[in-house]
């Protein structure tokens, strides 16, 4: 199985120049835990900012998340994956570094993203699939 065909390509976006509280409202808007921050020009790489580093930064700045930008916060740069990987790889390298999310990249641009969640749910998919076929 390939990467492009569990990936998720309606990838919600936030400016690098907008505040955390305006990227909140956007993750609670879209019911997101993640947003991948948008470059700043091609020479730029795309950034995460996760639902932890907003929490981190909430607790660093006592509350005060008005004046600070998403791109003091965020993750960057993100690890991508080309979408024809096998998603074993892909898999493989989230569970080793801890990642709970990796940028679908196909010539150097943004095609989606893939979560550990879309990993596991196909995998429960596939099993569940099998059952049904053989149900023993």
């Amino acid at each position: 199985m390939l990467v492009k065909e569990i990936m998720k390509t309606e990838v919600v976006t936030v400016s690098p120049l907008a505040t955390v509280r305006e990227a909140m409202a956007v993750m609670s808007k879209h019911k997101v835990k993640s947003l991948v921050v948008e470059r700043r020009d091609d020479s730029d790489a795309y950034g995460l900012l996760t639902y932890t580093a907003i929490l981190r930064t909430i607790v660093a700045e006592e509350g005060d998340i008005d004046l600070i930008n998403v791109y003091d916060v965020c993750s960057k740069p993100v690890i991508t994956v080309p979408p024809g990987m096998d998603v074993r790889y892909v898999a493989r390298l989230m569970a080793k570094n801890r990642l709970g999310r990796l940028v679908v990249l196909e010539s150097g641009n943004m095609v989606g993203i893939i979560t550990m969640n879309d990993i596991v749910g196909e995998v429960l998919a596939m099993a569940d699939r099998a059952h049904v076929k053989d149900p023993a």
